[in-house]
This record gives structure tokens, sequence and C-alpha cells, in this order.
């Protein structure tokens, strides 16, 4: 009895070994070139035959490789990317990735907190390093993520994380970045299962979730005048960044009215910082946007147009005709499956396909994001002095067909990229690929099945 138990120990131990995520990478300890490779820099510029040499976890030079002649590489550790494609690290906004792992497991979703108006709840300490989603997202390049609490009308702080980390504390880029406000409208959409559609109906609480919004800013306004308050209000506090600058409001609104509508109660209300969280009408109110510089984060470009008598393809034209009117536009992967939001670089991609250039596309991902979310001046670009969080793809980062990331770095610490899904797959290839499809002695009639 003794042996099977501790025999079932021992398997319990080697299971729980295998489900495990990978462990982040060890800081950089030796300066590293990568060199040969074609760099997409982030901004529009783009280096043939280019080097990017990282010392200590920040970027010391990107030029072209013929520049590192003259250079003592005794110390360096110089790694060939010749005829592959270096990419700034990209960057997911939006999302509830580390708060969110298994739908149907409710211990495993910490995306929400009970209430209306939640500005007080910090993403950031929620933040779940463990996350089996987290490994297939660098998969697809993205390193950096915008942790997003949902629910309600204010559903409180997110906070900017990397991508390979023991515990949150680690993994924090940028904490308490931006507050969020689903701006409730006049009117809402819901879906009918009767005709399989999204009706639009009134909002009938609207006058009361007006009124609970004009009640916590008047109360923010007061508290704002209070040096020393005897009794902190950990709500009201929460919403003490947003007036002098130091915080972010992202407002989620789809419709012209009622984008309009949200900023102009923020602005009225002394917000500093507005965003819009869009994938609706945010383009027919763009020089409204535009002249008051307010960037943009389209949440989607993978869903039905707005209107019902719009063409199939005015949501993925919607980024190039955003840039086009002089906003500075971002690309998130708003959708119920976290899993999915690895596809981001591909929803970039998509955005080629409909009017913008790659560089442009590729810009949507890392430079405006990390614009966007006040992180600008550390990520988002392979530029002298900045992070270096990077990767190294076989091809076209923003092509499905073509991605093949060989290495990562975050912080100039080089990332395992296999996860669970690679594991999986090297386990079963090796079982079944060299059997046949077909047993000897068994015929199939595929006439009959």
């Amino acid at each position: 009895m003794k042996y099977f138990i501790a025999t079932l120990s021992l398997s319990l131990v080697s299971l729980t070994i295998q489900a495990q995520v990978p462990s982040p990478g060890e800081p950089q300890s030796q300066p590293i070139i990568l060199a040969g490779a074609t760099i997409h820099v982030g901004n529009g510029e783009v280096i043939e035959n280019g080097a990017v040499a990282f010392r200590d976890g920040k970027i010391e030079t990107v030029a072209e490789a013929s520049t590192m002649d003259d250079m003592d590489l005794s110390e360096y550790q110089v790694v060939s990317a010749e005829g592959q494609h270096i990419y700034p690290g990209f960057i997911l906004p939006n999302t509830t990735v580390g708060l969110k792992e298994i739908g149907a497991v409710r211990a495993t979703i910490d995306e929400a907190e009970q209430g209306t108006l939640n500005p007080n709840v910090r993403a950031v300490i929620s933040y779940n390093t463990d996350s089996e989603i987290i490994p297939t997202l660098r998969f697809n390049g993205i390193l950096l993520a915008q942790t997003t609490p949902q629910s309600g009308i204010i559903p409180g702080t997110s906070s900017v994380m990397q991508l390979d980390a023991w515990n949150w504390e680690d993994a924090v880029v940028q904490p308490d970045d931006a507050l969020h406000f689903n701006w409730p409208g006049r009117f809402r959409q819901e879906f009918d299962f009767a005709t399989f559609t999204v009706k639009r109906v009134k909002n009938e609480k609207y006058s009361e979730q007006r009124r609970m919004l004009e009640e916590l800013f008047a109360d923010a306004s007061t508290y704002l005048e209070l040096n020393q308050p005897s009794e902190p209000n950990l709500k009201l506090e929460a919403l003490m960044g947003l007036f002098d600058g130091s915080k972010a409001l992202h407002i989620h609104a789809d419709e012209a009215k009622q984008i309009i509508e949200a900023i102009r109660f923020a602005e009225d209300r002394g917000v500093q910082r507005i965003v819009l969280v869009s994938s609706g009408d945010a383009l027919l109110v763009a020089d409204f946007l535009k002249a008051r510089d307010i960037p943009v984060i389209v949440k989607n470009v993978h869903v039905l147009p707005n209107r019902p008598d719009d063409a199939v393809n005015v949501p993925y034209e919607l980024p190039s005709r955003l840039l086009e009117a002089g906003l500075t536009v971002g690309l998130g992967y708003e959708r119920g499956m976290n899993a999915s939001a690895r596809n981001l670089p591909f929803l970039a991609g998509s955005a080629v396909a409909h009017g913008a250039s790659k560089e442009e596309a590729l810009q949507l991902i890392t430079q405006n994001n990390a614009q966007i979310l006040g992180i600008g001046d550390r990520y988002g670009t392979l530029e002298e002095g900045k992070s270096a969080t990077l990767f190294v793809s076989e091809g076209d980062a923003l092509d499905m067909r073509t991605n093949q990331i060989t290495q990562a770095f975050i912080d100039g610490r080089e990332v395992t990229l296999p996860a669970l899904q690679q594991r999986l797959y090297e386990k079963y290839r090796t079982k079944y690929e060299d059997e046949p499809l077909v047993q000897e002695g068994e015929k199939r009639d595929v006439g009959n099945e």
C-alpha cells in the first residue's frame, strides 16, 4: 500500500510538472547582437540586412549590419538572424488575459466585481502569471498586455503587464494606467435569439445611470479640494489621477451620439487624458476626436458592421480610414475567448488588406498602442535606449501563414516559446505521424460514410 501511494504521488508530481507554464527567462547576462535580419523599427522605418545590439535589457544600437564591422564584438553573443525579420514586441490593449482562464470554471475567473461603479478595483493585483493562455500570446509575438477589468459602468483600473514573470509585481510595466468607463448611452444593443440578430433597444435605466455618474464625479471634485481627508475614500481616490493627467480615462462607446456625449461629460468634469475604445462610429466623429487630440483603440476589425446597411468590409477598413483622418490609432482584440487574442497581429494583417500599408498596420500594435497606453518612452519601437522587448520571425509577423517566431526577448531576457499547445503537438506527433491512416486489411468505403 505504501509503495502504491508513493508511486501515485510521484505520478501526480510528474503530471503537475508537465502542466506548468514555462519558467520566466533569466536576466540578460551578456550583450547580444541579432544580425542579418530585416528590422521593422515600429515607427514606419525598415532596415534591410540590419542588426540590433542590446545590453542589460536596453537597446544599444539599431543599424545596418555593416556598421558592426568597426565594433569590438568579443564581449557580444552574436546571433545570426539572416533571412528573418525582427519586430518590437506586440502590445495587446483592453484584455482580460491573466484575469480569466476558463470561462466555464468560475474559480478561474477574476475579471469583475459586483456593483456598477468600481473605480477602486485594480486588475494588477489579480493578474495570474501562471495562466496557460499567456504563453500562447508570446508565441505570436505579443509580449505586453493591458489587463483590464470588465462589467459595470466603471469596472475599474487596468495595468500594463509584460508577459514573462514570476508574479504580478515582476510583471507590471505601468500600474494603474487607465480607468475604464463603459458609457451607458440612451440606447443599447441586445441580441435577439428569436431572429438571431442584434437589436437596438432603449436603455430604460439611462437617467438613473447618468445621475449616479454625476454624483460620483461631483463627490470626486469635492474630495479633490480636501488636502488631507480624515478618512480616505478608495473609490474617490481612484478618480484623482484623471484630474492631473497621471491616469487616462478609456471610454468604451460605439455609437456616434454616445461617443460625443461621453467625451463631453468627461471634459466638463476636468478629465485631462481621454482615449476612445470603439469599433463602431468612430469614423463618423473623426473631426470631433481630432480637434481634441483623442486617440482611438479599435476594439476589433473581425466584426459585423455597426449598421445593417453598411458594407461588410467597413470594420476592416476602419483603422486605415481613421489613420487617413489624422488620428492616433491602436488596435485591440476584444472577444469572448482570451486565447483568441493571440490573433492580434493577424487582425493588423487584415488592416493591410483593407487600406493600410504593412508598416502602418505594424504601428497599430507597436508604437501607437505604446503611446496610447503611456509607455511609448520605453516600448513600442526598436530605438536606442528603449527596452529590448522584441522577437525574431522567419516570415511576415502579420501573416499567419509565415509568422514563425524563433526567438523572443522581454527586457533583454530570452523567453521560452514552446508551451502547452506545442507540448501536446509534439506528444501526439511522435505517436501518430508514422502510423498509417488505414490499418492493414481494413477498407474504407468513402461513399457510404
